[in-house]
């Protein structure tokens, strides 16, 4: 566990430390003082996420907290991959919906929706955190939690690690169950490979439908298929048709 805790304070540090490095070299290129309000500019937290990505990279895989082999990629898991983006496609409708019941408050609406009306922020959203959340709370932090507990209680700690990374409650919940998912992944696999393109399409999906729907801060469930319930029961249950049978082909085809 304390393996575990000095990963996350070193992800959370390296974050905090590259963002304000970032803050005060923007603020002095534009001859102003340093604003707190720079903190919600998009661009501003755009290049801090490249910034504190690639120096977390380094980190982590030079200290070798993250062991990256080929080996997984030489088995060629062709169709665990296949499965892996439609299990990533099932998942998001139900999360929707359980995110629109749970109605938490969303700290971040404006700049996340700033953030992916940018073709930058394609790059901050959709590459860099795939990569280097999955390097660090799969191929690290569940990797050191794996050597000390039982599977499921590692895989569990890692998503609560991973969802209250976050810091921001409406995406909790979404980010619990799917560290939980992603952790399983992990575990049977033994490579990072699957969670980082779960990951992707995870976040891929939401960029895409960012820029569909523009101008929606807080794109709702029923803003996505109205106040049918037959519409909304029919969305649930296709996501469920894609979801199910993934996961049974995933659990057939990973092996430990």
């Amino acid at each position: 566990m304390k393996k575990a805790l000095f990963y996350l304070v070193v992800f959370l540090a390296v974050q905090i430390i590259c963002t304000f490095a970032v803050m005060i070299i923007w603020s002095w290129a534009e001859g102003t003082g340093l604003d707190e309000t720079l903190m919600t500019k998009a661009p501003v937290v755009i290049v801090s996420s490249a910034v504190y990505s690639l120096v977390l990279l380094v980190i982590f895989l030079a200290c070798r907290w993250c062991v990256v082999e080929r080996t997984y990629l030489r088995s060629r898991p062709y169709g665990v991959l296949f499965w892996v983006v439609i299990a990533a496609l099932g998942t998001i409708i139900p999360s929707e919906w359980l995110a629109g019941q749970l109605d938490l408050p969303d700290s971040n609406a404006e700049l996340f929706q700033g953030i992916m009306a940018s073709p930058w922020g394609y790059l901050s959203i959709c590459i860099f955190a795939p990569l280097v959340e999955e390097v660090v709370f799969r191929g690290a932090i569940l990797r050191a939690l794996l050597q000390s507990y039982r599977p499921w209680i590692a895989i569990v700690v890692s998503a609560l690690f991973f969802a209250a990374a976050h810091f921001n409650l409406a995406q909790m919940p979404h980010a619990l169950l799917m560290g939980i998912l992603l952790g399983w992944m992990y575990w049977r696999t033994g490579s990072i490979i699957p969670g980082i393109l779960l990951h992707w399409v995870n976040n891929t999906v939401a960029y895409v439908l960012s820029n569909i729907y523009p101008g929606m801060n807080d794109l709702t469930f029923t803003q996505l298929f109205g106040e049918d319930q037959h519409r909304i029961l029919m969305a649930i249950g296709f996501s469920f048709c894609l979801l199910i049978p993934a996961l049974l082909q995933l659990n057939l085809r990973m092996k430990r």
